[in-house]
């Protein structure tokens, strides 16, 4: 059994967060472990509260699961802090393994879940431990400056993010208008893939989903192309089972493929 660690928030309401991230292991067949970075009071409508855990609190989960159980790959998500993103990264250099970094800044409904004081360290930090940031068009402005209005900007917005240091970068264009269009490239090879416009708003933890997808396959042995691909058709499947949860915007259905 493949070991996948996921270093995030918790979502109270189960759609994003570390929720979403242990529904992706499960379903991708790999073991699902958690370091829980901060506690939200969230629902469909939106985020209500945020408490970031103690760095010591981090950094034992982190022992906790490294120094025992041993991980085949790690996804990080909401960090909260310029501590935190610190912890993480120390803790993970030199760890070995495929991480996928997913630099998660505001949340679906335009909560910030990352101060601009992290940004930094985020740069500096962990990007340059990344096997493959995931980063949307929001966190590529908010991380490099780059404004991303159409498609072929997308390949100028990867560039910005690769000089961070990351081996791959998947620009994730969903927010554009059209097909939902994802850059991949190191640099020198460059995929695109396309999937077409869902009519369906419940699309909660979709970035969550997908970064965890991508962790998951990377454990199974897949090369980047091949887990991005996977991941992409698994999440695309999952935001078009996405379902009405509470008032506001549903989660994707983590487990459409086995209904």
């Amino acid at each position: 059994m493949k070991r996948v660690l996921a270093v995030a928030g918790s979502d109270s309401g189960g759609g994003a967060g570390i929720q979403a991230d242990l529904k992706t292991m499960l379903a991708c067949g790999v073991h699902g472990m958690s370091v829980v970075t901060a506690v939200t009071a969230q629902n469909s409508l939106g985020v209500d509260g945020i408490w970031e855990l103690p760095v010591d609190a981090v950094r034992a989960q982190l022992a906790s699961v490294l120094d025992d159980i041993g991980v085949d790959a790690v996804k990080t998500g909401m960090l909260g802090s310029p501590e935190l993103v610190s912890t993480v990264a120390d803790r993970l250099r030199g760890v070995g393994v495929p991480l996928v970094v997913d630099p998660v800044c505001v949340s679906k409904h335009g909560d910030r879940l990352l101060p601009s004081s992290a940004l930094e360290a985020l740069r500096t930090e962990l990007l340059p431990l990344a096997t493959v940031a995931t980063p949307n068009l929001d966190e590529v402005e908010q991380l490099t400056g780059v404004v991303v209005r159409q498609e072929r900007h997308l390949r100028r917005a990867a560039d910005a993010v690769l000089a961070l240091g990351p081996q791959w970068v998947l620009v994730k264009g969903g927010h554009l208008d059209g097909d939902a269009v994802d850059l991949l490239t190191d640099g020198s090879v460059e995929h695109v893939l396309r999937a077409s416009r869902l009519d369906n708003r419940h699309t909660h933890g979709t970035g969550c989903t997908l970064a965890s997808a991508i962790a998951a396959r990377l454990a199974l042995g897949d090369d980047v192309a091949a887990a991005v691909t996977s991941a992409k058709g698994y999440v695309t499947g999952a935001i078009a089972a996405g379902f009405p949860l509470g008032a506001g915007i549903g989660p994707v259905d983590h487990g459409w493929e086995r209904r």
